[in-house]
């Protein structure tokens, strides 16, 4: 996995956000192990703390578990992950929609836009 952090934004949510859609996409299966926190810590260039609270937060909400000694693991039931990648699609689309909206540019002009990107 190929990390891209934006300094400009708080670390942890990016994380977490991360490791979500590649769980909800089907990039890390379930019951798959993930990296250690120092391992995820020096891909990303972040304090060790910081990928442990992103880890932390991912556990609160179901989506991994730690078993005590082993390490840190990718949950069964990925329902969570899809729920919140889902929610997470749903808030940048409304925000890029609000932003071309705000240039004169409406949704079927968005999509035309898409397709010829698309296409290149």
């Amino acid at each position: 996995m190929k990390w891209i952090i934006d300094k400009n934004r708080p670390i942890c949510p990016q994380i977490e956000d991360r490791i979500c859609a590649s769980i909800a996409l089907g990039d890390i299966l379930p019951g798959s192990k993930l990296k250690s926190v120092r391992e995820v810590a020096l891909e990303t260039g972040v304090n060790p703390n910081t990928v442990q609270k992103a880890f932390s937060e991912l556990e609160r909400d179901g989506m991994i578990f730690s078993r005590v000694g082993s390490g840190w693991y990718v949950s069964e039931d990925i329902e969570p992950a899809r729920e919140k990648l889902r929610q997470l699609l749903n808030t940048k689309t409304d925000r890029f929609l609000a932003e071309m909206a705000d240039l004169g540019v409406d949704a079927e002009k968005v999509m035309e836009l898409i397709k010829e990107r698309n296409n290149e």
